[in-house]
């Protein structure tokens, strides 16, 4: 689709106020999807839009808002308890972003009028609900959570479910997400509060099941706008996306030598991890092994905090964020260069997600993901499953030849040894890490290619730096010797805590456990007072018993089965009746009836039934 200027929009044509933001933001043509999407919601369109990530679909519904919320103002200004348009978004982060750029447009003196209140989780609801009863915004964003606490809110005067009565735009940000992230029912629930006779905007970057469920349920006749940038990519088209194949236990290695590149050095770069144990460890284990950069942790369990480290993220130049899936969606800072994934994320559609924080609006962009040689089939099933190309990145040259891969691992494991040895803090955070990279691994939707018995699982601890192995099920018949243990002797008993309380609170239970014996809060086991021999034998007779009860209860079956011809068995007797009984009572019956039709006298009926006269 040919883009087309701002000022080409004539039916309506953009106010004055709108156009001015717009064109203080550099944008001077609109974007495919703005180009498609926005005449159809002025034009009082439902709409239904389809286009990869970072194609400018914030705009894409804000300038239509904007201008739907002016049109009804002249006709009919907003009053204090009248919200005209909602916008609902799946994290706090999106809405944040979404808010910001919404506030640059309500700056405009034109446009002060329609005030905006962003409501999110992460704080108290009671802040929330004093805010709308003082501010009385026009424009809600929001995530469905809390939207939906909101309105289900009784015993107050807030009544969230009367000020929506007149609401004239609701927007569905990122509604894959929505509904990946388990607000399927919120969104309903949501629905039900909303006047059937408003416009909706449903934007989102893939088209699921779900998402044409919700479409038919929430949009009325709507228009459907697919926009890509080319029909065989998923992706976008500046962007290069890259593999590196590597050895399990040299996979940190080969993380901080490509943060540490010259390749990486000049802009943001996002790393993207599967769990948030494995971020809480890596925030703490990388930074002193880059010192030259800002590291920065982010993920969904961290709740006041997550507003912060994005903001910082964006202030500080060349900063490295660490990060789980709750960034895969509408993150927008212009600088990121580099987006790093430290395996296949869980489902295929996360990877175009993922890579998307990057080349947005048209800018250049690079994507890498590191795979493992078990796992190199993964490039033609994303070939295959999403349309994206991967180039294997070649390694850089090293400088210093004398200085072997083999000693750089040697360096960073014992860098990373003692970082535990110091603290263990970060030793109980690298096992949290390392158990639940594992148990993820085991939940991918590509199991077929990515095996967790074609994994090396002592080298994938060697990559973390574990003083030992964990005592999990996975690693019960690991005898293989690729785990490397520390080159210096440690007593893991003896591991003290940075942080002070955390150090009382381990003094304590130690102090318990040399009086008792027994370390506090830990399972009690039962002592074993028999023999292997005897446990064997004593579950094999266990095993024996419950066979031949079964044995028993089939044969009683049978039994039961065979007896019911015979009326004998112990189950529910059932009275058995012979020919010559049913033939008798027969004769009996049309006996009666000729006596009711007065064919033959009682005398002759009570003779042949043989009843005796008492008188005789």
């Amino acid at each position: 689709m040919s883009r087309k200027k701002w000022t080409s929009l004539d039916k309506p044509p953009l106010s004055d106020a709108v156009l001015q933001v717009v064109q203080s933001f550099g944008f001077q043509q609109m974007t495919p999807v703005q180009t498609a999407a926005i005449p159809l919601l002025l034009a009082r369109k439902d709409v239904s839009a389809e286009a990869v990530t970072g194609s400018g679909k914030t705009l894409a519904f804000l300038v239509p808002l904007l201008e739907i919320l002016q049109r009804r103002h002249k006709e009919t200004p907003w009053g204090p308890k009248e919200i005209g348009a909602l916008i609902i978004s799946p994290t706090r982060e999106l809405a944040r972003q979404i808010s910001e750029v919404l506030a640059q447009f309500l700056e405009h003196e034109d446009l002060e009028h329609l005030n905006q209140q962003l409501i999110v989780g992460g704080n108290s609801i009671e802040e929330d609900i004093a805010t709308l009863r003082k501010e009385t915004p026009c424009i809600l964003v929001c995530t469905p959570g809390r939207l939906e606490d909101l309105f289900q809110r009784k015993g107050d005067d807030l009544n969230l479910a009367a000020r929506v009565k007149s609401l004239e735009f609701l927007v569905l940000d990122e509604a894959d997400r929505l509904l990946d992230l388990g607000f399927k029912t919120s969104v309903n629930n949501i629905l039900g509060y909303l006047p059937r006779q408003r416009r909706t905007g449903l934007f989102s970057a893939t088209q699921t099941t779900e998402v044409t469920d919700l479409i038919r349920a929430g949009l009325r006749n709507p228009v459907l706008v697919s926009v890509k940038e080319k029909a065989s990519v998923n992706t976008p088209a500046r962007l290069q996306n890259f593999y590196r194949i590597v050895e399990p236990e040299r996979k940190f290695l080969a993380l901080l030598d490509f943060l540490s590149s010259p390749t990486t050095r000049t802009g943001k770069v996002m790393v993207f991890f599967p769990t948030c144990a494995c971020v809480e460890y890596w925030a703490e284990a990388l930074p002193p092994l880059l010192p030259k950069r800002t590291v920065l942790g982010i993920h969904g369990k961290m709740k006041n905090k997550r507003a912060n480290v994005v903001e910082k993220f964006r202030n500080t130049p060349q900063a490295v964020l660490l990060c789980t899936d709750v960034l895969a969606r509408g993150l927008d800072v212009p600088e990121i260069e580099w987006v790093v994934q430290w395996d296949p994320p869980s489902t295929a559609s996360s990877f175009v997600h993922r890579v998307g924080r990057t080349a947005r609006q048209g800018n250049e962009g690079n994507a890498l993901v590191f795979l493992l040689p078990s796992e190199d089939a993964y490039v033609h099933f994303l070939k295959i499953n999403q349309k994206v190309e991967l180039n294997e990145l070649p390694i850089e040259e090293q400088k210093d030849d004398s200085f072997s891969v083999k000693d750089q691992l040697a360096v960073v494991l014992d860098q990373l040894h003692r970082l535990q040895a110091a603290d263990k803090g970060v030793y109980d955070k690298g096992m949290r890490a390392f158990v639940s990279h594992v148990r993820a691994y085991t939940k991918h939707e590509c199991s077929a290619i990515l095996r967790l018995k074609d994994l090396d699982l002592g080298k994938m601890a060697t990559a973390y730096g574990l003083l030992q192995l964990p005592r999990m099920p996975e690693l019960k018949n690991y005898t293989d010797g690729g785990y490397v243990a520390p080159s210096f002797e440690v007593d893991l008993t003896k591991l003290t805590y940075k942080n002070t309380q955390k150090e009382q609170i381990r003094q304590k239970k130690m102090e318990t456990y040399e009086q008792t014996g027994s370390w506090p809060g830990q399972k009690q086991h039962k002592k074993r007072v028999e023999s292997w021999d005897q446990t064997k034998k004593a579950k094999l007779d266990a095993k024996s018993k419950k066979e031949l009860r079964k044995a028993k209860k089939q044969r009683k079956k049978a039994a039961e089965g065979e007896a019911g011809g015979s009326g004998t068995g112990k189950g529910k007797k059932r009275q058995q009746f012979s020919q010559e009984d049913l033939d008798e009572l027969a004769s009996d019956i049309r006996l009666f009836k000729r006596l009711k039709k007065n064919k033959i006298s009682e005398e002759e009926f009570d003779k042949a039934m043989g009843i005796e006269d008492d008188n005789e």
